[in-house]
């Protein structure tokens, strides 16, 4: 059985996944549409880059991350059901998704959180990486690792990622938490730096960093805040729970099944939400590689034979 897995180059996380599939289960893999048995449409967005004579001939796995609700119009409804008559088998991240796509679709839905690479990210020397990157030592350091932009004059907030509400809860928190200072990374961040800069709030920039500068990062905050409207994931949840960063988040993506429900909030209330690096730690164990890659595999056989 063969997967081939639809190209990206686009510098997002699914590169990412698509790698380190690659290079954990070479075996599995073809470069090849036309000698898979699977094609696997790792990135919805790129879908029509795979000829349909290949999509009608093959079984096809598709993920979906999240459907932002506010943003999902006619236009994206029919992509969707362009699509959908290819697809056999649809992959999500959380429950929350499927529910999504069961109003959509009565093809198969599998709820599969991705893998995290613990080779990547570690739980390390505090201390350390904050001198490295020159944080002052009583600075309370606040993480936010994704895009918060999005439109051609990059001011617009990106609302599914919730950056209004990441603002609301800093601007609040500086009233009783001495010394915040935000820690930014990754492109597209022009909303938060504009509104940070307005209001006189220190912040850190990283744009483009590498992994292992990344997990520095992490490795340095007080705290990290998923703040968003709508998620697949968030990645950087599994990326906290792994490094112990102390993190909270609303309810969205896979939320639920890393962090202790006493660290997820609602937006109104975030001030409740109090983070448990224990129990995340120990909940996202199961999603290391390789175990993190055994329902996948799963997925592909029942895909194949059915």
């Amino acid at each position: 059985m063969k997967v081939y897995i639809n190209s990206l180059n686009e510098s997002w996380v699914v590169d990412r996944f698509k790698d380190e599939w690659i290079k954990y289960n070479p075996s599995t893999i073809t470069k090849f549409k036309r000698s898979s048995d699977i094609i696997w449409i790792i990135a919805p967005w790129n879908w029509e880059n795979v000829p349909k004579k290949y999509l009608k001939k093959k079984k096809v796995i598709c993920s979906i991350y999240h459907i932002d609700e506010e943003k999902f119009d006619e236009t994206e409804k029919k992509n969707f059901f362009n699509r959908d008559q290819y697809v056999d088998n649809y992959h999500v991240i959380s429950k929350i998704t499927k529910l999504q796509i069961e109003k959509l679709t009565n093809k198969p839905i599998t709820v599969i959180p991705f893998w995290i690479n613990q080779n990547i990210w570690k739980d390390e020397e505090r201390n350390i990486y904050r001198k490295k990157y020159k944080f002052q030592e009583d600075a309370y350091l606040i993480g936010s690792f994704q895009r918060d932009t999005e439109g051609s004059d990059l001011v617009s907030p990106k609302l599914s990622k919730g950056p209004d509400q990441f603002l609301k809860i800093i601007t609040e928190m500086i009233e009783t938490v001495p010394n915040i200072e935000i820690v930014l990374t990754g492109k597209r961040r022009n909303y938060l730096i504009n509104k940070f800069q307005e209001l006189g709030i220190k912040y850190h920039y990283f744009e483009m960093l590498s992994f292992k500068e990344i997990n520095e990062l992490y490795n340095s905050l007080d705290l990290y805040i998923v703040a968003s409207r709508y998620e697949g994931g968030p990645q950087s949840i599994l990326e906290c729970a792994l490094t112990k960063t102390p993190i909270i988040s609303s309810r969205v993506g896979i939320s639920e099944l890393i962090l202790s429900e006493d660290s997820i909030f609602e937006i109104d209330k975030y001030y409740e939400a109090k983070p448990n690096v224990e129990v995340a730690y120990k909940n996202v164990q199961k999603y290391c590689i390789p175990q993190g890659f055994e329902n996948f595999m799963k997925l592909f056989k029942e895909t194949y034979e059915n």
